[in-house]
Formats: C-alpha cells, sequence, structure tokens
C-alpha cells in the first residue's frame, strides 16, 4: 500500500457519515444503518484498491454488501491497470442508537492495511483495556483492576481519584464498575460506542485515561488500528464461552482461545490508515452540520506512514442541482 490512499479513505467515511446524519433523531436505527452502509459501499467502489472487506456488516448470506469477504475498488470494476491489495475493516455507523436518538458520540469509521494486516476477528465478544501512550507499558489486562488504575495514575503523574474510565453501561459490567469506584477512580458510563471511547482515551488532553470492560470483537480489531496510529494500546481477549464460540474461531483461523492481543497483533499491517467523521456531536469531532449551501463535516485521519495524525474540517458545497434535491 505505497500510495497515500488517506483522503481517499476520509471521503468514504464524510460520505457515510453525511447520509446517515439525515436520519439523526428519527429513532430508527437500521434505518440509520442501512443508508451509511449504502453510502459507504457505492464510495468504496471509486477507490483505485482491490479491496476486501475483512470486517464488516456479517456474513454474505446476512449482509446485501460491506459483507466479509466482499470485493471493492477500481480493481473489482473490470479497470485496468494495477492496484494494491488492501484489507478494509469497516464500522459505517457505529453508535446506530446514539444517531437514531440524537446522542453523542456516533460516527463513521473505517481501518485499512495492506493485505493480511488485520485480524479477521469473529463477530464475538472481547475484554478490553485501552489506554494512552502514557500507561501502554504499565498495565495488564489480567491484573486487577485497582492494580491498573494506580499504574495508569503514576504513568500519567495523577491520583487514582483523578482518573476518568469510560465503560459500557450492561449488567455485564456490575462487578467492574463497583471495583472501580472502590478503587476511588471517576466512570464515564456510555450507551453504545467503545470503538469512539478508545481512541478518546489515547488522545492527550481528552480527560479520558482508559476504557475498560467487554465490547465487540470487530470494533477492537478497529480500535487496535487507531492504536497504533496514537501510540496507545489496547489489551484483548476473546471471549469464547460457547462450542460455537470455537467453531467460530477456528474457521477464521484463531487457534488460542486464552490469548491476549496487542494493538499490533490485532492491527499487524505495516501501513495502517484509520478514518473517522463524525455524526453527531463528539468528545473529539464535531457532527455533521447542515447549512443552506451544503454540509460541514469534521473527521480525524491517521496513519503509520507517514506517521501522522490529522483532523481535517472540511465543507461540501453543493451544487444548485443538489439543493434543489436535498432542500437543506
Amino acid at each position: 500500500m505505497t500510495e497515500d490512499l488517506s483522503l481517499e479513505f476520509l471521503r468514504v467515511v464524510e460520505q457515510a457519515a453525511i447520509a446517515c446524519a439525515h436520519t439523526m433523531g428519527q429513532g430508527d436505527r437500521h434505518l440509520s444503518d442501512q443508508v451509511a452502509v449504502e453510502a459507504m459501499r457505492k464510495e468504496m467502489d471509486s477507490l483505485p484498491i482491490d479491496g476486501t472487506i475483512v470486517i464488516g456488516e456479517g456474513e454474505r448470506d446476512e449482509a446485501p454488501m460491506l459483507f466479509i469477504g466482499e470485493k471493492v475498488g477500481l480493481a473489482n470494476k473490470g479497470h485496468g491497470g494495477r492496484f494494491p491489495a488492501v484489507d478494509i475493516a469497516v464500522d459505517p455507523l457505529e453508535g446506530t442508537n446514539l444517531c437514531a436518538t440524537g446522542d453523542n458520540n456516533a460516527i463513521a469509521v473505517l481501518a485499512a492495511a495492506p493485505k493480511g494486516g488485520l485480524l479477521h476477528a469473529p463477530d464475538l465478544y472481547m475484554e478490553k483495556l485501552v489506554v494512552g501512550p502514557a500507561s501502554r507499558h504499565v498495565v495488564d489486562l489480567d491484573a486487577p483492576v485497582k492494580d491498573n488504575l494506580k499504574a495508569i495514575a503514576k504513568a500519567n503523574g495523577r491520583e487514582v481519584r483523578d482518573l476518568v474510565v469510560i465503560v459500557l453501561d450492561r449488567p455485564r459490567h456490575e462487578k467492574l464498575i463497583e471495583e472501580i469506584r472502590t478503587a476511588g477512580a471517576r466512570i464515564r458510563l456510555i450507551g453504545d460506542g467503545d470503538l469512539s471511547a478508545g481512541i478518546t482515551a489515547a488522545v492527550m488532553g481528552s480527560g479520558v485515561h482508559a476504557v475498560m470492560g467487554s465490547g465487540g470483537a470487530p470494533e477492537g480489531v478497529i480500535t487496535a488500528a487507531a492504536m497504533r496510529c496514537l501510540n496507545g494500546e489496547i489489551f484483548a481477549r476473546l471471549v469464547v464461552s460457547k462450542p460455537e464460540h470455537e467453531e467460530r474461531c477456528l474457521a477464521m483461523g484463531i487457534t488460542d482461545f486464552k490469548k491476549v492481543y496487542r494493538s499490533a497483533d490485532l492491527a499487524c499491517g505495516e501501513n495502517i490508515i484509520f478514518a473517522a467523521t463524525g455524526v453527531t456531536e463528539g468528545t473529539l469531532m464535531k457532527g455533521v452540520r447542515f447549512f443552506g449551501d451544503g454540509v460541514r463535516t469534521a473527521s480525524m485521519v491517521m496513519q503509520t506512514h507517514p506517521h501522522q495524525v490529522r483532523f481535517i474540517d472540511s465543507m461540501h458545497i453543493l451544487s444548485n442541482h443538489d439543493n434543489a434535491k436535498l432542500r437543506f
């Protein structure tokens, strides 16, 4: 993946975010997800790549597009020439419920790497611990919560009581929440969006110091791609509790069910690209804003080669024809 494709992928997440932003607050999470998927899929086919979806909307029988294994890009549309082989992990709308209710931190997001550069993760839960650069070498997924919090505080030159930990508000996290509170740290409970939360934990000055708890494994891979770009770290282990879970892992080539993954395991590619656009207002990015002559988006584009993080504020000016159709 020698060509700089970051701005090409930026265009993909921007269009997905704009599409689902039209459904914001309408209470229909399925519609929000559908329009995001359709917009992202359409834009994918204009990219100068030989792309394969390795994390997407499910298997072929369950998803009409952006399914695992689907081929995307100009190489698969009969165009001549050679195009780089790229594996892509997508979440066209992370936080479908957030978009449907108009709540904060819904984003359109993807990660890309040269072929073989992203783990083909089964759609299972994954235990996760996400921290920023200062704490990446001092925590352990199997350490007691209080010990990890002490280590994070020391690494950041703070007291435990100064820390903010994001946790998904789920019944399965009741014990974890109690342990964090007993240790003295503060908690920000979220209804959805542990991927965007993980990114926030690795950005200096965000006021978030860790993400703890279990969430989706596919989202864990995309988070890992972001950590590679941000010098943060994710520690993760698949939750394999049933024979059918083992079968799904084996089908994707995973044989060690107890393995603790880090970002370099989940997103091992030498060249990683991560792109996200805010759909609703968020901690790091504003949501999509419509105005008389167009649309304004706020995005985050990161890559490992060259190693850089860009926050991009874009104005998408509509033609008179588009204005007539959309009537903002």
